[in-house]
């Protein structure tokens, strides 16, 4: 079950706006633990928001693409797990420190065909704001993030298709899943 911080139920907001939001509050803590929660307490804690706040298979079948339907249950389940674990420890990784920075949820949520687009910003002192935006799509009652964009130009979901591709048409899905494996052991350190 979500919890939805006070805050934001007491406004008439986007349902959309609801898991950024608690990714977006989730962020602050760990930055706030940072060095005391560790990399694994900030893991640790970002886990389960990942889990409610991203559509984790979507993002990993539109990230494989055509080729999805051809791997075995089995691989598509591993598949799955490693780009979880990847993101949770990029996550963890850099978000680990905090200096007075905080989110903007731009109250204005645009359509995109069935999807919403929620743009926030990340607010740091003496710095220009870094501008993060979530596309996310209903799934069954909730709203889940499928894709991020940095700069609000810059897909995750498309850089990931881009960066593994080669190694699937190479190696295919265990050599994906070693690739992925590295990624997340790289982020952790």
């Amino acid at each position: 079950m979500l919890v939805y911080p006070a805050a934001i139920c007491a406004q008439a907001v986007d349902p959309a706006q609801i898991p950024v939001q608690a990714l977006c509050d989730r962020l602050i803590a760990n930055m706030k633990g940072g060095a005391s929660l560790g990399f694994s307490g900030r893991a640790q804690a970002i886990g389960p928001v990942v889990d409610r706040a991203f559509d984790i298979p979507l993002m990993t079948r539109l990230t494989i693409g055509p080729k999805w339907n051809s791997l075995s249950a089995a691989d598509q389940k591993s598949l799955v797990n490693a780009i979880r674990r990847l993101t949770i420890a990029q996550y963890a990784a850099n978000f680990d420190s905090f200096d007075g920075q905080r989110f903007m949820i731009d109250p204005k949520v645009d359509g995109r065909g069935g999807d919403r687009l929620v743009r926030t910003s990340l607010l740091q002192p003496g710095e220009a704001p870094v501008s993060i935006s979530y596309r996310l799509r209903q799934s069954g009652a909730e709203w889940k993030i499928i894709d991020v964009y940095y700069q609000n130009s810059i897909s995750q979901l498309a850089t990931r298709r881009a960066d593994f591709a080669r190694v699937f048409e190479t190696s295919g899905a265990p050599g994906l899943l070693r690739h992925l494996s590295a990624l997340t052991e790289k982020a952790s350190h």
